[in-house]
């Protein structure tokens, strides 16, 4: 339902513009209209800001609580046989099954008390579906009394106007951080949790991943192991090869382009350039799987050497390519944006074009080429498809290329897969994971703000 609420608060809000904006048109054809302050679409545009924008939050914030109220409710009716002396995870799978029956998935026969459970859950969301449809018809029923209320001849209808869109845009730039520090502070929280249960040292610095361990008392499973060196050196093996396959063709085309090219062949090239951006990752997992791990291997046996099946060359060249297209086009850019008379001047002291572009162009470009190398590096490193089909998912320490290695975010996705409780270390290593992904990213990206601030300041 909530996808025709927000159709229906966008054709009220169209409604409102048009019933604003004709209003506006009356006061203008009035004896007033001589004083009127602003054009009759100020006036339709105010209200439909004020009785399509509240709402709008309004429908988003109750989408985001109406879940967790739900499961407080359907908590809350539980009979005690249920919830007495149960843990916070086995009452959170409880709620599940409860879902999977309201949804019709049923794996086994609910007891009688979980299906009187999943009616009470069916009819609650369906109360609040529809309380959820009244809320946002009454709120844009009051805006929109009290913003035509508003409108006369001298009423600055621009100026208030555009006091909800730079209000709008606080509360979009408020989002984003807030947004922003939650994303922080679970990853902290999270992996905190984590080292409680695993100490810092062994995680940074063990040598063996086996995060299997027993769930159950009488279930076989190792011990688990969490030392994360194997898994860092995968993710920096594959992104090594990966911007070794990419950097130097992505600059040495956009070179090309910028300075050799005629306009025939850059309008040729450029677009199927692009195309290699738009290529889903699955298929480049299926040309490394099923093209590049092949004659990899068969190569290595031609020359004596024993390939892998899956192995870290395969997916980092294969990655590569994908990534050219990233560096290729901001290069460009950056190449294409470097001042006319910065060239001209270098060769008319003589230099050639080659000289020009190393010595000039290239040097002046410097911020904008790291930014592709950096954004193709951020790529490589946050790839999953790619690594999962080509590479594997075993954690081997080893930086040779034609052996089977992991990379951090194909054991995010593994570790998280499955019914295993939060409060299992297998689970929160994930988050362990994504913490030192996220400061390792952040660290890029303050050495790339440092080194496009050097030379801005030398260039400008």
């Amino acid at each position: 339902m909530a996808g025709y609420v927000f159709l229906l608060i966008a054709l009220v809000t169209f409604a409102a513009y048009l019933m604003g904006r004709q209003r506006g048109v009356m006061i203008r054809k009035g004896p007033s209209g001589a004083e009127m302050h602003s054009l009759p679409g100020y006036h339709g545009a105010f209200v439909a800001a004020w009785v399509g924008i509240p709402a709008f939050i309004l429908v988003l914030l109750w989408l985001f609580l109406q879940g967790a109220v739900v499961d407080q409710f359907l908590v809350a009716s539980l009979p005690a046989s249920l919830t007495e002396g149960a843990s916070s995870s086995q009452i959170q799978l409880i709620v599940s099954e409860i879902k999977n029956v309201a949804a019709g998935r049923v794996f086994k026969e609910p007891t009688p008390e979980i299906e009187a459970a999943a009616v009470d859950y069916v009819r609650w969301g369906e109360i609040a579906r529809w309380a959820m449809l009244v809320a946002a018809l009454a709120a844009m029923v009051v805006a929109f009394t009290i913003a035509r209320a508003k409108l006369a001849p001298r009423f600055h209808a621009r100026n208030a106007f555009e006091k909800v869109l730079s209000g709008l845009m606080v509360f979009c730039s408020v989002v984003a951080i807030v947004t922003t520090i939650g994303i922080v502070a679970s990853l902290v929280f999270e992996a905190w949790r984590f080292f409680t249960m695993v100490p810092i040292s062994e995680f940074l610095f063990g040598l063996s991943w086996e995060p299997q361990i027993a769930l159950r008392a009488d279930q076989v499973a190792g011990q688990g192991a969490f030392g994360a060196i194997p898994v860092f050196t995968g993710t920096l093996l594959i992104a090594t090869i990966a911007m070794l396959v990419a950097t130097p063709i992505g600059l040495f085309t956009a070179i090309y382009l910028v300075e050799y090219a005629s306009d025939g062949v850059r309008k040729v090239v450029k677009p199927i350039l692009e195309v290699l951006a738009g290529v889903p990752t699955v298929v480049y997992g299926f040309f490394a799987v099923l093209t590049v791990a092949p004659a990899v291997r068969q190569f290595g046996g031609l020359i004596g050497l024993s390939v892998s099946p899956n192995s870290a060359l395969a997916a980092g060249a294969v990655m590569g390519i994908m990534i050219i297209p990233f560096i290729s086009s901001l290069s460009d850019d950056a190449l294409s944006a470097v001042p006319r008379s910065m060239r001209d001047g270098s060769l008319a002291m003589g230099a050639t074009p080659g000289e020009t572009m190393v010595k000039v162009l290239l040097p002046a470009a410097l911020p904008g080429i790291v930014g592709g190398v950096l954004l193709g590096v951020s790529r490589a490193i946050g790839e999953t498809m790619i690594v999962v089909m080509a590479a594997g998912l075993i954690a081997t320490l080893t930086i040779n290329p034609i052996d089977s290695v992991t990379t951090v975010t194909v054991q995010i996705v593994t570790l998280l897969i499955g019914d295993t409780e939060f409060d299992s270390p297998k689970t929160l290593a994930a988050f362990a994971l994504g913490l030192v992904l996220f400061i390792v990213t952040l660290c890029l990206n303050v050495v790339a703000l440092q080194i496009v601030r050097k030379y801005r300041e030398k260039y400008d």
